[in-house]
C-alpha cells in the first residue's frame, strides 16, 4: 500500500526541488546542522535518514547510491566512515528538527535540522 508516501512540492518544479534537497543534505553532512524552513527541513530529514541508512549498510553498491544524491566523494566517505558508524545501534531517527521561530522578512516558520548525538 502506498499510504502517506507523498512528498511536499515546496512550490518548485521537480528538478529544482530535487536540487534544493540535495544541497540541503550536502550542507547538513558538511556542517552537521542547518537552518531552513519547516517544510524544507522535513523533506531534507527524510533524505538524510535514508542516506545514513545506506551508510550503515556500507557496501560499494550503497556508496554508489549515495553518490547519486551527494555527488562529492569526500562527503560520501565522511558519511560512510564517521557519521553512519556512530548510529550503528540506532534504528532510525538519525536527525532531529528543532523549531527556531519565524523568519524576519516573510514570517516563515524556521527550524534547525541537525544530527542526533
Amino acid at each position: 500500500m502506498r499510504h502517506q508516501k507523498g512528498n511536499a512540492k515546496l512550490g518548485k518544479p521537480t528538478d529544482q526541488r530535487i536540487a534544493l534537497l540535495k544541497s540541503l543534505v550536502t550542507s547538513l553532512i558538511t556542517h552537521k546542522k542547518i537552518t531552513t524552513t519547516d517544510t524544507r527541513a522535513k523533506e531534507a530529514k527524510k533524505m538524510a535518514d535514508k542516506l545514513v541508512t545506506l551508510g550503515k549498510k556500507g557496501e560499494l553498491h550503497h556508496r554508489r547510491l549515495a553518490l547519486r544524491l551527494i555527488q562529492d566523494k569526500s562527503l560520501v566517505k565522511e558519511l560512510f566512515d564517521t557519521i553512519a558508524p556512530a548510529y550503528a545501534q540506532r534504528n532510525g531517527g538519525y536527525t532531529r528538527i528543532i523549531k527556531a521561530g519565524f523568519r524576519r522578512g516573510d514570517a516563515a516558520p524556521v527550524s534547525i535540522l541537525e544530527f542526533v548525538e
